[in-house]
């Protein structure tokens, strides 16, 4: 038997991180390929059967992984981003979200036939959007930028706050029914050791008691220790106590979490990838069709709620009904929604609540549908409200090096949006205080994968000292802009590389500049004085009569046409093409001395 669970744990695994890579393959939320991949391995082939397999480790296992994923959520709400957005995200994330579970609850309640206990918890499981179903989303509608905005930030930002409100309103359901005094306590409870947890934990950070690798490890720890303890004293309070542990930890000033975020992030793909397999494989297809008219009504009130919440969020701003009737449509359920429902209907039928087995299966259906037809329609419905961005020009460009800033700020001065992303912190600094738009972190994360926002971007140049971080970023986003649009800047250390090191041709992409042209060329021009410049050109006045003008050595870096459409000029596009429009190179004296190629 032992055996065989080890296999099924093997098979598991596959599956959930095999739905992952085809999610990313396909550009689709991983939710819908997750559960897919768990009913076919569940009720459809009968191969995976977790009540029969995982006997009582079922519960503990799933109770486990919802609290990491509900403490990783906690984590990335930063309370000045509910102010840093604009108000209509301000507002959706906060009474908004309140307005919505009251409307479908009531919906849910007075025309779906549902308990009213029942109702309150469901409306507030899929309040819930999530980065993980948006992401995919927007970069599929290439929306503008003020309606994009708005969605992703409120799919952050929203996700904590609606797992806190279904946690909250479960709480009741399993102690203050009965006695607001049980209830009382069990949030008392709740409260403290969330706020303990994250004072002590972020305590013992502050004064670096913890060696460096063995931050991440200490705070899984320290998460599942106080989620146990705070659920001995009070039963079901360790959601709670996880859920604040993270909004907490996540805030506290001089707590360096950026490690322990990212570590978290892998951490719950992992569990996110096993648990919707498993809990997938406990859903069955008929269980969802058996709603019937029922579930039909429930769909309705979770769509049409949307609506008046979006219109009553954004009153008195400047957005027209076409940007209101965009939000309004999309706003697909996502992981935490289905993860917490499995859990909550597990203990509530234990707890003989009538509606409880039903819960999965509505919140189900809401997944799949708002995914499945949100996902179909939101690039047509964009286009034809003419909410469709343009072609976007932008550039994301890897490093924040003194090279990469001159770059960039050049092109920011043409009108090209330009953003820089490093994973040091000085640079990005020094970035920011040039005035330019930057990402603190590796754009190949799955940090990234969720808050590097891409709107109107659709151009790589990777441009920092680190040849193989250069190779992944492009291969990451030549996906994402296509093969032709992503560049990168030769080091001196590709120059010298043998050739058992040297790149197979299939992970070779296009190159910034001429073949001469290196990080460290650039680098030593700029720093003996050399700036990067505009220049416009004519028929009449070219590049060697702006030379002979200015006394001035030059080395062309790209050209901008009379319809503001930048290329690159490398050993396809050579610098004599440039013969009018706008040339952005690289100037220094004439009687400077030549740079000695290294």
């Amino acid at each position: 038997m032992d055996q065989n669970l080890l296999y099924i744990l093997a098979a598991v695994l596959v599956l959930g991180v095999g739905a992952q890579w085809l999610s990313w393959r396909l550009k689709q939320p991983s939710i819908l390929a997750l559960l897919i991949l768990g009913i076919v391995a569940g009720p459809v082939t009968g191969l995976l059967r977790p009540d029969e397999q995982f006997g009582d480790l079922l519960f503990p296992l799933v109770s486990l992984g919802v609290a990491l994923v509900l403490f990783e959520g906690g984590m990335t709400l930063n309370f000045r981003d509910l102010r840093g957005h604009g108000r209509a995200v301000t507002n959706l994330v906060s009474w908004g979200a309140l307005l919505n579970w009251l409307l479908m609850a009531l919906g849910c309640w007075w025309l779906a036939g549902f308990s009213p206990e029942i109702a309150f918890l469901f409306a507030a499981l899929v309040v819930v959007t999530g980065p993980t179903v948006i992401n995919p989303l927007l970069r599929t509608m290439r929306a503008k930028a003020d309606v994009s905005q708005v969605l992703r930030w409120e799919g952050i930002l929203i996700d904590p706050v609606g797992a806190l409100l279904a946690v909250l309103v479960f709480q009741y359901l399993v102690s203050g029914t009965d006695s607001w005094q049980v209830f009382a306590g069990s949030i008392g409870v709740g409260l403290a050791a969330g706020f303990a947890g994250a004072f002590t934990l972020g305590f013992v950070l502050r004064r670096h008691w913890v060696p460096e690798y063995l931050v991440n490890v200490v705070t899984l720890a320290w998460v599942v220790m106080m989620f146990a303890g705070s659920d001995f004293v009070a039963h079901e309070s360790g959601l709670l106590t996880v859920t604040v542990m993270g909004i907490w930890l996540g805030n506290m000033k001089d707590v360096g979490v950026s490690e322990i975020l990212s570590f978290k992030e892998s951490l719950s793909i992992l569990i996110i990838s096993m648990l919707f397999i498993v809990l997938g494989a406990r859903v069955d297809p008929m269980d969802i069709l058996a709603t019937g008219w029922s579930g039909v009504i429930v769909l309705a009130v979770v769509l049409l709620a949307r609506p008046i919440v979006v219109w009553a969020s954004t009153l008195g701003g400047s957005y027209s009904w076409r940007q209101k009737a965009l939000l309004s449509w999309v706003a697909p359920r996502g992981i935490v929604a289905a993860a917490v429902s499995s859990l909550f209907a597990l203990r509530l039928a234990d707890a003989g609540y009538p509606g409880a087995t039903d819960l999965v299966a509505y919140t189900f259906l809401v997944i799949i549908a708002t995914v499945v037809l949100q996902s179909l329609t939101a690039r047509l419905a964009t286009r034809w409200l003419g909410l469709a961005e343009a072609e976007p020009n932008g550039m994301l460009i890897v490093g924040a090096n003194p090279v990469a800033r001159a770059v960039g700020h050049a092109l920011q001065q043409q009108g090209f949006r330009v953003k820089l992303a490093d994973t040091s912190y000085e640079e990005i600094r020094s970035a920011r205080m040039a005035g330019l738009e930057t990402y603190y972190g590796d754009p190949i994360s799955s940090h990234a994968d969720r808050y590097l926002e891409l709107v109107g971007i659709g151009r790589l140049f990777a441009m920092s000292r680190r040849p193989r971080w250069n190779t992944l970023a492009c291969m990451k986003y030549r996906t994402e802009f296509g093969p032709t649009r992503v560049f990168s800047l030769r080091n001196d250390e590709d120059r010298e590389t043998s050739e058992r090191e040297k790149l197979a041709d299939e992970y070779r992409v296009p190159r910034l500049f001429q073949d001469d042209v290196t990080y460290q060329k650039l680098a030593s021009l700029l720093a003996r004085g050399a700036e990067v410049k505009t220049i416009n050109l004519t028929d009449e006045f070219d590049v060697a009569a702006y030379r002979e003008k200015n006394a001035s050595n030059l080395l062309p870096l790209f050209s901008i046409d009379g319809n503001g459409k930048l290329r690159v000029l490398n050993e396809e596009a050579q610098p004599d093409a440039a013969t009018s429009g706008r040339l952005v190179a690289l100037v220094w004296p004439i009687d400077d001395h030549p740079v000695e190629e290294t």
